[in-house]
This record gives structure tokens, C-alpha cells and sequence, in this order.
């Protein structure tokens, strides 16, 4: 069984800032009916997690010491959350994805580096 990380890629802080209660309500439902189908369709989450808005994120440059305050990357897209899951059909876990694009969220589904194929 291969592992992908399913990442939650576009506008990270409109759950937190622009969107009603409702809103939140009616997309955490997508989210749900997301899971559901998974588990429907033989996929695993192992995995997983929203995060906070953007503002709360803590920067360490590369080669760097100072921490700063706020997402390193400016931009309209970032991170808002993931899901960790294992999967033998990529084409049918691709599927499950556009449930999520149909609420606004961009996708972008990328294969795990499993312990195998590092170097010893």
C-alpha cells in the first residue's frame, strides 16, 4: 500500500476570517463526507490536520537561527491543513479529492518517501 499527503492548498485563512459560521458549518460537512468516502472506497487516513491561520505560523530561514513572526511564503496560496493517507488506487483517491475542490479548496496529492527508498 503507498502513503500520500493530500495537502489543502489555496486561501488558508478564509475558514478562519471571511467565512460565516454557516459557511464553516456547510464545508466541515465536505470535509466529513471527504473521510467518508475514503473509508468507502479502501482508502486509509493515518493522518492528519487543519491548521491555524496563517498568523500564528513561526519562520526559521535556512541555515538560520531567528525565529520570526508569519508565514515565510508571500502569497495568495498556502498550506491550511493535510491529510496523511495510504491507498492502493491513486486514480480513485485522486476522485475522492474533488469533493474538496468543489467547496473552493485547491488539491495537490503527492506520494510519501517510504523507508525503502532512502539511502542507507
Amino acid at each position: 500500500m503507498s502513503e500520500y499527503m493530500v495537502i489543502i492548498v489555496g486561501d488558508a485563512d478564509r475558514w478562519w476570517t471571511r467565512m460565516s459560521a454557516e459557511e464553516r458549518r456547510q464545508g466541515y460537512a465536505e470535509y466529513g463526507r471527504f473521510s467518508q468516502t475514503l473509508t468507502e472506497r479502501g482508502h486509509k487516513i493515518v493522518g492528519g490536520a487543519e491548521l491555524h491561520q496563517t498568523a500564528t505560523a513561526k519562520h526559521i530561514a535556512p541555515g538560520g537561527t531567528t525565529v520570526t513572526d508569519g508565514p515565510f511564503a508571500e502569497g495568495a496560496e498556502q498550506v491550511g491543513g493535510f491529510f496523511l493517507v495510504e491507498s492502493d488506487d491513486l486514480d480513485s483517491l485522486l476522485d475522492c479529492c474533488t469533493i474538496l475542490t468543489a467547496i473552493g479548496e485547491g488539491i495537490e496529492v503527492r506520494p510519501t518517501v517510504g523507508p525503502d527508498e532512502r539511502a542507507s
